[in-house]
């Protein structure tokens, strides 16, 4: 909804492109005032063009997520640069591995890293600023696999698994303040990150897909920028997955 972002900043991990680069576009059209982050500067640039071109307040930071030290000096950079952080969207992150087997240490821990580290220590710098001002939103990026699991790729499944523990136990933690942490657990998205695999393999994805097709980023945002705004202030601990009907939970 056109402003329900106004005086908000809102901080996107991972948003050089992709659904990162979306949700920061869409609460940059809302009013809110963006930090980029990416790994390489090049990606950050990207995103940060995106965002001036529709007239927001932009600011980028180029880190590894999972370099705690390093991320936690830029969020307070950006904090003081802005004044505050009300939004952190923990997007960041990297494609899947393969077999359990296939799966090195090195593998294991990079993932856990970027997904499960990275979002943790993210949000430990911007909590303190949300319990002074008793206001806050952190939407957490699972995935179904997170939910229902896959035949391969464990070590995805299991960090995506770990953000849905984070947004329940936050949720309860940070309640309190009036900060609200959801989660997003997107289904296939057809983004940089999946556009290379197989025509095959995405055709037939589609078919076990009730909707019959692969999901645009946008609509895995609108979800984000719903839990993140004014409209959501009274959901919390939850987690909403568009995944066009390839997982459904009875109720």
């Amino acid at each position: 909804m056109a402003g329900e972002f106004e005086g908000k900043v809102a901080l996107v991990t991972g948003s050089g492109r992709g659904m990162g680069l979306m949700d920061a576009l869409l609460m940059a059209k809302g009013g809110a005032s963006i930090i980029i982050h990416d790994l390489s500067q090049a990606l950050v640039d990207a995103g940060t063009e995106a965002v001036k071109a529709t007239g927001a307040p932009v600011i980028g930071m180029a880190a590894d997520i999972s370099d705690i030290a390093t991320m936690q000096s830029k969020i307070a950079e950006a904090e003081a640069h802005f004044g505050r952080i009300d939004v952190l969207v923990n997007n960041a992150g990297i494609d899947p591995g393969g077999a359990l087997e296939d799966t090195t240490e090195a593998a294991y821990d990079r993932m856990f890293d970027v997904h499960v580290k990275g979002a943790f220590f993210a949000t430990q710098a911007v909590v303190p600023g949300m319990k002074a001002r008793r206001s806050g939103a952190i939407v957490n990026i699972s995935s179904i696999w997170g939910m229902s699991g896959h035949t391969s790729h464990s070590d995805y499944c299991g960090a995506k698994a770990a953000l849905l523990g984070l947004t329940k136990a936050w949720a309860k933690e940070f309640g309190p303040y009036n900060i609200r942490v959801n989660a997003v657990a997107p289904g296939c998205v057809l983004t940089e990150m999946t556009i290379h695999k197989p025509q095959e393999y995405r055709d037939k994805r589609a078919e076990l897909i009730p909707l019959g097709r692969w999901a645009e980023p946008s609509e895995m945002s609108e979800a984000v920028v719903f839990l993140a705004s004014e409209r959501a202030s009274f959901i919390t601990g939850q987690c909403i997955s568009p995944n066009g009907g390839d997982t459904i939970v009875g109720i």
